[in-house]
């Protein structure tokens, strides 16, 4: 799918966010995803082309392979030596700390100095702990508890992650995988250059050149053929697109046909209407050239069973409990208005339960927090009887 876009089409409060944001969670925790508002574009301080490609370098990511030389293990012995601190002199901080790690096959004793000595502390680094320290920057990455380590104190309820103590010898060469975006590796080379301008007092901008871009591409093909990266296509995902005018269409167009692109959702509520910017009505809104290259998916307003359905597992979200009654109340209300005002009806129809003394909440609740408020089709006609007297 990548370089390709889906739309997403339907009435409002018919989940299309929803199911981007689930897209998203299937992708898994690495997978790039990027969430804008049409309306987001116009920024004040950035172009709209600058806007939607630093959103499109958002969403694909460059997961970079290296192999480290490390020392792991278990902590088998800790011994911290502390002073004063030189910004507040009535704190104490770690100044050295000498750290023993065990592996199941060797055991080594480490002297470390101030910072990753911080590190130690600031992590909650104990005995029993599995670890790793960078030999080279120190940084240390702790992986969680040692099972049924001898000598290490242990809790009935252990929030942390139990793991086996490593083979091997203590220094070792360990493979180390990270995950970055490309606007990342932007802003990074950006900073780089900015560096050195400043040096010679150039005037620099916010927006990021295409000549700092091209290099970061050409940086991450090479990694690519050198095999230590990966190119991760990521989800940009655009709420309300017909927001968008001609000009940002047109550069949504252009991305799609790049070789570095992401997988695009776009959504939007809107029938025939005009194109931003233009008199031309197009279908959503959106230029036909740019609807040719998407996959439309509908979604449409819920049945009373998927709504009675939604509720119920609202409820349970929300930890309320409703009766069967009541839960046939707000299904009547979201069928007759919407969803997403039934839902909004729970939390006012819980406090009326606790104010008349029950914990469940009843048909009677839901319909006496119902007449404390309007929906759209209300609010419409109360607008419409009273219109000589509201300003115009």
């Amino acid at each position: 799918m990548t370089g390709k876009g889906v739309l997403l089409v339907g009435p409002s409060g018919t989940g299309k966010t929803a199911l981007a944001y689930a897209i998203a969670r299937e992708l898994g925790k690495d997978t790039p995803f990027t969430v804008i508002n049409g309306s987001e574009i116009y920024s004040t301080e950035l172009k709209k082309t600058e806007v939607l490609m630093q959103a499109v370098r958002k969403s694909i990511g460059a997961r970079i392979k290296q192999v480290r030389p490390v020392y792991q293990g278990v902590v088998k012995d800790l011994k911290v030596k502390v002073g004063r601190s030189r910004i507040n002199p009535y704190a104490v901080m770690p100044r050295e700390v000498q750290i023993t790690l065990a592996t199941k096959d060797d055991e080594r004793t480490l002297s470390v100095g101030e910072e990753v000595a911080a590190q130690i502390y600031q992590q909650g680094i104990r005995k029993g702990d599995v670890i790793w320290i960078d030999a080279e920057t120190g940084r240390i990455v702790k992986e969680g508890r040692a099972k049924s380590f001898e000598g290490a104190k242990s809790y009935d309820i252990e929030v942390e992650r139990l793991v086996d103590i490593p083979a091997g010898p203590v220094r070792t060469q360990k493979e180390i995988s990270f995950t970055v975006t490309l606007h990342d590796l932007d802003m990074n080379f950006a900073a780089q250059k900015l560096s050195f301008g400043l040096m010679f007092g150039l005037f620099t901008e916010r927006e990021i050149s295409d000549d700092v871009r091209r290099s970061v591409d050409e940086w991450v093909k090479e990694k690519i053929n050198q095999g230590i990266a990966e190119l991760i296509p990521g989800v940009l995902f655009i709420d309300d697109v017909h927001m968008l005018d001609i000009e940002a269409f047109s550069f949504l167009t252009k991305a799609l046909e790049s070789d570095l692109s992401p997988i695009l959702i776009l959504a939007t509520n809107r029938g025939l209407t005009k194109i931003r910017g233009t008199d031309v009505e197009s279908p959503h809104g959106i230029p036909l050239d740019l609807l040719d290259r998407l996959l439309i998916i509908q979604t449409k307003p819920y049945s009373e069973n998927e709504i009675r359905e939604i509720i119920k597992i609202r409820a349970e979200e929300l930890d309320v409990a409703i009766d069967e009654a009541g839960i046939e109340e707000l299904t009547k209300i979201g069928a007759q208005t919407s969803l997403r005002y039934a839902i909004q009806l729970i939390e006012p129809a819980s406090i009326v339960a606790k104010r008349n003394g029950r914990q469940i909440i009843t048909a009677e609740d839901v319909r006496y927090a119902a007449g404390l408020f309007m929906d759209v089709k209300k609010s419409i006609n109360y607008v419409k009887e009273y219109e000589s007297l509201m300003l115009k």
